[in-house]
């Protein structure tokens, strides 16, 4: 029944034909509609490659697709020029940039995060990432395989943030309509947080405020180790239905969540050693280049995903999600404070409360 309306599709359901009706939205077929894709014109003539990509004007925010009716978002993909000239302002393209979906005609948006974060590649910086959700291909290929359900029609808006103009933003969104979904399809929501310097012995929130039914399906983070030694020791917490002081779910360590062990240390050279699996992934780690005015020191970026696609952390009418910030100096525990910026995917009924406010540009530039 499932792969009747789209959903529930993989290997075993490939041969299964449904009703389901494929579409595709991109700068060549901007609406979507059938039969009207690829009639822009280049110097080759008409249907030659005509719109492949379009312009963001500087403080743009621009409509990628505005599709009516039901259905499921099923695959789509964007690559952005880095090339839009010199300076500091240039290499935070993927953090200028703010994806924004909305479902069903809603005000707020259920999805609200810096385009490089939501596609795991933090601190502006781009890196390949190889899990079945998001796959980052060369060169800044972005992929994202969510399945995202919608009764009612939905809208992807981009925003540019960045200090120019960028041309050549490239994207395509495929999906399928179909007549109806099942009561428990629930919706897709994604949303970014980030705190320069983070409070002593105060756990950084990934998500807060979540109230109603659904499940938590995955984790980014981009992790400024700002004092010296491991970072690492901290666990993730999620607090659930009616849970206050004591969360239902509490993890061992950082690196643990994230499926590593040991500090993520290659054994021969003791240096940490970068891994990306269908599920989890410690995919990024670079020192800065110039020594951090206030701590002295050059400070190491880690990049890091977990789904929880097999193992959904699943509540019944609220949420919260935390993570502690404590290091090891190689004799004890201690408790530090990093540079952290999060990404936290869900899926939950509707509808859901306002996210935080977004920070400006200048406040989201890493180190």
């Amino acid at each position: 029944m499932l792969q009747q309306n789209g959903l529930g599709m993989g290997l075993s359901s490939a041969p299964l034909v449904t009703s389901a009706r494929s579409r595709s939205i991109s700068a060549e077929n901007p609406t979507g509609e059938k039969g009207q894709g690829g009639k822009e014109a280049s110097q080759l003539g008409v249907g030659r490659k005509g719109r492949p990509a379009i312009t963001l004007k500087q403080g743009e925010l621009a409509t990628l697709a505005h599709i009516q009716g039901t259905g499921i978002i099923q695959h789509f993909w964007i690559t952005v020029t880095d090339k839009t000239g010199k300076g500091h302002a240039n290499q935070y393209v993927l953090r200028d940039l703010i994806l924004r979906m909305y479902w069903d005609e809603e005000d707020e948006p259920s999805v609200e995060v810096p385009l490089g974060d939501f596609f795991c590649n933090g601190f502006g910086i781009r890196t390949n990432v190889s899990s079945l959700p998001i796959a980052v291909v060369p060169t800044g290929g972005m992929n994202c395989y969510i399945p995202m359900p919608f009764r009612n029609g939905a809208r992807i808006t981009i925003e540019n943030q960045h200090a120019v103009d960028i041309e050549g933003f490239f994207y395509t969104f495929n999906y399928s309509l179909v007549d109806q979904l099942p009561d428990t399809a629930a919706y897709f929501h994604a949303q970014w947080r980030r705190e320069q310097i983070t409070d002593s012995s105060r756990d950084f929130t990934i998500l807060d405020n979540v109230r109603g039914k659904g499940h938590y399906i995955g984790t980014y983070l981009a992790w400024a180790a700002l004092e010296r030694n491991w970072w690492g020791e901290g666990e993730i917490k999620f607090y659930m239905d009616g849970d206050e002081e004591w969360p239902t779910i509490c993890g061992t360590g950082t690196e643990d969540y994230v499926g590593g062990a040991w500090c993520f240390n290659n054994m021969t050279t003791g240096e940490p050693e970068s891994y990306s699996t269908p599920y989890l992934g410690y995919k990024f780690y670079k020192e800065t280049t110039e020594i951090d005015a206030w701590y002295g020191h050059n400070v190491p970026m880690h990049g890091m995903y977990r789904w929880h696609m097999l193992d959904p952390i699943r509540f019944e009418s609220d949420l919260r999600v935390t993570i502690q910030q404590i290091g090891h100096d190689h004799t004890r525990l201690f408790e530090r404070s990093d540079d952290i910026s999060s990404v936290a995917y869900w899926y939950q009924l509707e509808p859901h409360a306002p996210f935080p406010s977004l920070p400006p540009a200048s406040k989201r530039w890493p180190r």
